[in-house]
């Protein structure tokens, strides 16, 4: 059977490290979307090049020439996206809080990955945080993006233990990423292979 590839954009601000494993899914045969879009809101970051070098369209609509205006960014962002045929939005270390009418205009339609397992510690410096906390489980989770920062419904999380003994946030921050790159095609597979209805339910997939 013949898997229908749902048009994605993948968004970020910096390397794309979860473009990258984004990327690699949608090569295959069988996950059910394929990239027409990399954007960012800085014309020098590193993942454009790596976008391009995958012979993927990789642009930018940088956002200081907007100054305070975030709407009228995001407008422009909405008609690059729209332009491109995105269906779906993945966010790969995107680093602009988001305003409702992105968020509006692609509700139900677009993702993030988090470096915690949220509700905890939302936000940044997630890994100083969970140590500072002294949590004995960290992670990450993949949810839909609301005008909340870190509060949309939950897709999937993956767990990673904690050594309060031994870790820093380095090396915590690495071993959660380790894990991101294999829970954000697992979660965006989940999405695109479900109905709504169960995905509204908060359905969550661990991933160890």
């Amino acid at each position: 059977m013949t898997v229908r590839k749902t048009p994605l954009a993948i968004l970020i601000s910096g390397r794309g490290s979860n473009m990258r494993s984004l990327i690699a899914a949608c090569a295959e045969p069988d996950f059910p979307a394929r990239v027409v879009l990399v954007l960012s809101n800085k014309e020098d970051a590193p993942g454009l090049d790596f976008a391009r070098q995958a012979g993927l369209r990789a642009e930018a609509v940088p956002h200081k020439p907007f100054g305070k205006d975030r709407k009228a960014h995001e407008r422009a962002i909405d008609a690059r996206l729209k332009e491109a045929g995105a269906e779906f939005i993945c966010l790969a270390g995107y680093m602009r809080l988001l305003t409702p009418f992105l968020t509006d205009a692609w509700a139900g339609k677009m993702i993030n990955i988090h470096p915690s397992l949220l509700p905890l510690f939302p936000g940044t410096h997630t890994h100083e945080r969970a140590l500072e906390a002294g949590v004995r489980v960290h992670g990450c989770t993949v949810h839909h993006v609301t005008a909340g920062m870190d509060e949309g419904p939950i897709i999937a999380q993956a767990a990673v233990p904690v050594f309060p003994r031994e870790d820093t946030a380095d090396a915590l921050a690495a071993r959660v990423l380790a894990q991101e790159h294999v829970l954000y095609p697992a979660a965006l597979r989940l999405v695109l292979g479900v109905k709504s209805d169960t995905v509204e339910k908060n359905t969550s997939l661990v991933v160890v």
